[in-house]
């Protein structure tokens, strides 16, 4: 059973990679693959409360996040940093309805942690990935920055429940007869 729910996994994922590749033709390249995780981050937010002991600082309220031309709109957001001869941030978690955007694709969720160092951002709780008329339904998403990869897993068994699943409805370029 449980091979066979990796096998739908894999197969949806595929099948919104293969997507990906046809629909470029038409609509702008992903920002995914080989976004500048170095590039500078811009931070726009109600509230800033910086704790320079802990090496981190708390944006809240209407939190706007730019990097190159990916983007993340948040409630709160969470910025850890290493103070060794300036300011390196490390990593961003956001939390409080979660929208992630790149020229192409828009990625929501409950939750999101963007590891700068690692290129990988991983979204929980009601994710969706959209890419024009197309989406995929899931628990969680791994986006990796490097290879521009996306992984949605369908979530855990919980109680009197037997696991979450991946949905996906795609949409087909028309085709002349």
């Amino acid at each position: 059973m449980m091979a066979m729910r990796r096998s739908v996994i894999l197969l949806a994922a595929a099948a919104f990679a293969g997507f990906a590749v046809l629909a470029r033709a038409q609509e702008p390249i992903s920002a995914l693959k080989g976004h500048d995780s170095n590039a500078p981050v811009d931070v726009l937010a109600d509230r800033i409360e910086v704790q320079d002991r802990a090496d981190r600082a708390i944006f809240a309220g209407n939190v706007h996040v730019t990097q190159g031309n990916l983007t993340m709109d948040t409630a709160r957001l969470t910025v850890a940093y290493a103070s060794s001869g300036g300011i390196q941030i490390q990593r961003l978690d956001a939390s409080g309805g979660v929208i992630v955007k790149s020229p192409s694709e828009t990625a929501r969720g409950d939750f999101a942690v963007y590891d700068l160092g690692r290129k990988l951002i991983t979204l929980v709780g009601k994710v969706q990935l959209n890419r024009g008329e197309s989406q995929i339904l899931g628990s969680r998403l791994m986006i990796d920055l490097n290879s521009g990869r996306a992984v949605i897993d369908g979530g855990p068994a919980g109680v009197a429940q037997s696991g979450g699943r991946v949905k996906g409805h795609f949409t087909v370029p028309k085709r002349g007869d």
